[in-house]
């Protein structure tokens, strides 16, 4: 069985949102947020950090969007991801990309400014400017939406579930409807599906 290191309102909450879309069983083990993580968890997460994944083979590993298209891949009848010769699969891809390697990082920057200057006085520049930066990939992404209904293709993927989980970690997330229309439209849909709205009761995502 799998097993994913996590907590409430991190990353993990799109891989754990990848297994229940899926219906694949896996054992959810909570690490606390300040609390030193046992020397087990070190060893398959050397950052510290959450999510991580144990597979059932036994091998580990970290990424949340890893995580994600190793399971859609695993389990291509949950509709994940579009196939690897589909039209939307360079969307797919792309889109991925993106979130992770400029959003994500972007809102990290907000959340955790204090990793990210030597300068005590300087952690609310680096606020100002990741907020800028996470703002400026939704602009584009919320241009991307326009005319069409998802991300990828023409099914929701977990791209879109990423997104979703992106869009609610912005510090005003009530400014979605009015600057970002077509991602707030995205994420209307989505909260309304049944397995995420279980899972947000124990993420409190939005």
């Amino acid at each position: 069985m799998y097993r994913l290191y996590t907590r409430a309102g991190s990353g993990g909450f799109v891989v754990e949102a990848a297994f229940a879309l899926a219906g694949v069983p896996f054992e959810r083990i909570e690490v606390v947020k300040g609390v030193e993580p046992a020397a087990e968890f070190r060893q398959i997460s050397p950052l510290g950090q959450v999510p991580a994944l144990v597979l059932p083979d036994g091998q580990a590993m970290t990424e949340s969007a890893a995580m994600c298209q190793l399971i859609a891949e695993r389990h291509p009848y949950a509709r994940l991801a579009p196939s690897v010769d589909a039209t939307g699969r360079a969307d797919f891809l792309r889109w991925m990309a993106f979130l992770t390697s400029v959003t994500y990082p972007a809102l990290l920057r907000e959340y955790y400014a204090h990793r990210y200057t030597t300068d005590a006085g300087g952690t609310e520049a680096v606020q100002a400017a990741a907020v800028a930066e996470a703002e400026r990939s939704f602009n584009v992404v919320d241009a991307a939406l326009e005319g069409r209904d998802w991300l990828a293709g023409t099914h929701m993927s977990i791209a879109d579930v990423y997104l979703l989980m992106l869009a609610y970690w912005h510090p005003e997330p009530a400014k979605l409807a009015l600057a970002w229309p077509n991602i707030a439209r995205l994420c209307t849909v989505l909260k309304e599906d049944a397995v995420l709205k279980e899972l947000n009761a124990s993420h409190a995502m939005w």
